[in-house]
């Protein structure tokens, strides 16, 4: 029996076997994909489709894709066609899919494929690039859809759940330790609301704020320029002439907390807001936060500006981005004023837009030009430019403002 044996080895030094474990799931991820305006969409072409908007499963990005007239010309446009898109760039996704057609009419009577729930032969289905696609080319005979529970009031619901396969090594460990979220926004917060130590009160138009000047100094730029190396950081009280208490309030709670301003004490200050704050006080406070460079305050403004853009107010909310240098929102205004320009022209805004903004009113030119480009089989038949400069649509009307 060799010497270095385990046999031979001292009771001392016996080996305490380790383990692991290798963990195979889906991470899933759901989306709800409304199609408006089904009756007008028909007749747009066998392999045309229209797609949802991308949303992540597992960091990659996914699409639905409706075909109305079919995705192959042999099915001669009897069937609508289904599909789940790999929207961006990955290699051999293994996943597993499902799709459902909701019944409008409240029976809960779902058309539904699934992956889930049911033994496969050959396991997931594999993606082997971007634009792999796993759906159905007859999801649903056209002709008894359009008389279905599926199609109300010329709109389709289409959900769809990806199930993406992962691997993970579970290493056992004989201790794991739970570790807490931060909570230095509560410590600071307590700070602010105590007065404990403060140095320096705010005057915002006779209401007083106390606050500390090296918690501001670490937040904002321009609060350090103040308080740093000038004759303000003795200073005891300062008067502040161009914010509104509210808003101060809400600057302040930001710098200590990091966070937007509570649902509870915008009520009680007379004001309604959740997540999606009042347009009012987050067109202010998106000023502040310009004013005093604090540019993850702006964020999350642009953020809740963003979950409300329309037609009637995008002029004026790309009007208000540029003017606080909002850039995220800019970009996502000019983008969305392009893709529905005929309606956003006959909008008051944008006439203000024109008349006060001509540099801006360049800027959507230019974005108009890229979409065109991206999206040229839409086949417009006048230049956006001659519409722009002469104020009519696409059929050479005059272009009235709504009243």
């Amino acid at each position: 029996m060799p010497e270095n044996s385990p046999e031979n080895f001292p009771e001392r030094f016996s080996i305490t076997p380790t383990s692991s474990r290798s963990i195979t799931e889906t991470v899933k991820g759901s989306h709800r994909f409304v199609i408006q305006g089904y009756s007008l969409a028909k007749g747009m072409g066998v392999g045309r489709h229209i797609a949802s908007d991308n949303f992540t499963v597992a960091g990659y990005q996914w699409a639905i894709y409706f075909y109305p007239d079919g995705k192959n010309a042999e099915d001669n446009s009897l069937y609508v066609s289904v599909f789940i898109a790999l929207a961006s760039e990955g290699t051999d996704i293994r996943a597993l899919f499902e799709l459902t057609l909701v019944d409008q009419s409240g029976k809960g009577k779902d058309k539904v494929h699934s992956h889930f729930d049911r033994s496969l032969e050959s396991g997931p289905y594999t993606l082997k690039y971007r634009g792999s696609m796993w759906g159905y080319k007859r999801f649903f005979r056209r002709a008894a859809l359009e008389t279905s529970d599926y199609l109300k009031d010329d709109c389709l619901k289409i959900n769809c759940t990806v199930g993406v396969v992962v691997s993970a090594m579970d290493c056992f460990r004989l201790h794991r330790i739970q570790v807490p979220e931060s909570d230095i926004g509560i410590h600071f917060g307590a700070l602010l609301e105590n007065r404990e130590g403060s140095d320096i009160v705010f005057d915002v138009s006779g209401e007083k704020f106390h606050a500390h000047k090296l918690v501001l100094v670490a937040r904002s730029a321009v609060f350090r320029d103040r308080f740093l190396g000038s004759s303000d950081m003795n200073q005891y009280e300062i008067k502040i002439t161009d914010l509104d208490p509210k808003v101060f309030k809400a600057l302040l709670h930001f710098i200590y907390r990091d966070c937007l301003i509570e649902d509870e004490e915008l009520k009680t200050s007379g004001m309604t807001c959740s997540s999606i704050l009042d347009e009012t006080l987050l067109t202010k406070l998106l000023a502040a936060a310009d004013k005093y460079d604090l540019g993850r305050l702006r964020l999350m403004c642009e953020a809740n500006l963003c979950k409300d853009i329309s037609v009637d107010n995008v002029a004026d909310i790309l009007a208000l981005a540029d003017r606080y240098h909002a850039m995220e929102l800019k970009t996502v205004c000019l983008k969305y004023a392009a893709e529905n320009l005929a309606a956003v022209m006959r909008t008051e805004g944008f006439g203000h837009l024109r008349e006060k903004c001509p540099s801006l009113q360049s800027e959507l030119l230019k974005t108009v030009a890229g979409c065109e480009e991206d999206c040229s089989s839409a086949g417009r038949s006048r230049s956006v430019w001659a519409q722009l400069s002469d104020g009519t649509d696409d059929n050479g009307r005059r272009v009235r403002q709504r009243t």
